[in-house]
């Protein structure tokens, strides 16, 4: 099974050595809606000089909360000028509207390319997805953040049991998921490939993931712990749920962990300063600029770098996190087998 890494990092590339190389290690997702202008735009030609695996998306669910119209001939044009630096794409839906979603895939086809055709949670699959099956090799699920696994759940037992799988529940067709974060979806299901942005989203909020540590090895293809680690976090006095609040043995695991990956917790320090202070090369603003013109304002002054008080670090942990799962993903194919006893049944 593929991983594609979504979302962005908001660094600059040449800057991000590390990142750079933990990213051709595995395989990225781009969103053609955000590679317009901004950080997406440029990673996207990093990762293609790098020759990343690439997916590009094409956007069209941040494009609709917007309220912003990808033109499909723009999107058509984009990829044949990077088409060969990238390694597949999908079809412009149009969310809520099938009908129109299979038109724009008609129309990418006749102008010469080959994307990947995508059904969405809610549609009716004897119209739109059985038809697909056969016809395509790699097709692709989304409209997959609908809220709780109890609403997905169902209806993706529903759609794999009775159209995407054989009578050994074997799959008949390569099949990505759309923005899957949720570890008992990830491990449920015979996905080809999927993709997540939670390698960035647990960073930007303080967090890195934990593997399980069971009988002296790191355990990926399970459940990880997510600890929240910045010292801004609003977790910090959560019990179990911040470095600071771990147990004894807890904390150590974490330690081991960090060491066996060569990186620090990193130490800050917090005081106030006039809103006039003008910042040293280890300082960085800890909270947002008081209305009071008065008022003082919080500085970090950072005497150790480390995953702590650098998100740039939290990111490399994070992919490098994924990275690991996707090598502990069984080999597709492989059989779908809802019965068996695991930690999300």
């Amino acid at each position: 099974m593929k991983i594609y890494l979504a979302g962005t990092a908001v660094s600059k590339p040449k800057e991000e050595i590390k990142l750079q190389e933990l990213f051709k290690q595995g395989c990225k997702l781009h969103s053609y809606f955000h590679c317009v202008d901004g950080f997406e735009r440029k990673w996207f030609r990093m990762n293609t000089r790098n020759k990343v695996d690439l997916f590009l998306d094409s956007g069209a669910f941040s494009a609709k909360n917007k309220n912003i119209e990808i033109d499909i001939q723009e999107y058509i044009e984009f990829i044949k000028i990077n088409e060969k630096h990238i390694n597949c794409y999908a079809n412009l839906d149009v969310i809520g509207n099938p009908k129109a979603t299979l038109k724009n895939q008609k129309i990418m086809e006749k102008a010469g390319l080959s994307p990947v055709p995508v059904f969405h949670f809610g549609e009716d699959p004897e119209l739109y997805l059985k038809p697909l099956i056969g016809k395509y090799e790699y097709i692709a699920l989304g409209g997959l953040v609908v809220g709780a696994n109890k609403r997905l759940i169902p209806w993706l037992d529903n759609i794999f049991k009775k159209y995407l799988l054989d009578k050994n529940m074997m799959p008949l067709i390569k099949v990505h998921g759309f923005g899957i974060t949720s570890f008992q979806l990830l491990f449920r299901y015979p996905w080809f490939s999927v993709d997540s942005t939670s390698w960035v989203v647990t960073g930007r909020v303080g967090s890195i993931f934990i593997p399980r540590y069971k009988n002296g090895k790191w355990v990926y293809n399970e459940p990880p712990l997510k600890i929240a680690v910045s010292s801004k976090s609003p977790n910090l006095k959560e019990a179990g749920r911040h470095i600071e609040t771990l147990s004894p043995r807890q904390k150590q695991i974490f330690v081991d962990y960090l060491n066996d990956k060569h990186y620090v917790l990193g130490r800050s320090e917090f005081v106030e300063k006039s809103q006039t202070y003008e910042l040293q090369d280890n300082e960085k603003w800890a909270e947002k600029k008081p209305v009071d013109k008065k008022s003082k304002r919080l500085i970090e002054i950072i005497h150790e770098p480390g995953i702590s008080n650098t998100y740039q670090l939290r990111d490399e942990l994070n992919v490098s996190y994924y990275l690991e799962v996707e090598k502990a993903l069984p080999e597709w194919p492989w059989a779908f087998a809802k019965e068996k006893k695991t930690l999300f049944s």
